[in-house]
């Protein structure tokens, strides 16, 4: 995964934690404008969540930020 996608993945939970608490969910999406803007970073998104780690459509944010710090 590139960088700039890992940075913002990281920044999107960390708002979210910050603003609902440790419990919220984030789905692949939450990383993305309501608009398609950038397809191929879209893609990378999903490739990882979806197939690279078999995520469920919600996951905790928590979890997933450590995921992608630990650069998995």
């Amino acid at each position: 995964m590139h960088q700039s996608l890992r940075d913002k993945i990281i920044s999107v939970c960390e708002q979210k934690i910050t603003k609902k608490g440790e419990t919220v969910g984030v789905s692949f999406y939450a990383f993305f404008a309501n608009k398609n803007d950038n397809p191929e970073q879209l893609m990378e998104a999903a490739t990882w969540w979806i197939q690279t780690h078999q995520l469920d459509h919600f996951e905790k944010a928590v979890k997933v930020k450590e995921m992608v710090e630990q650069g998995l």
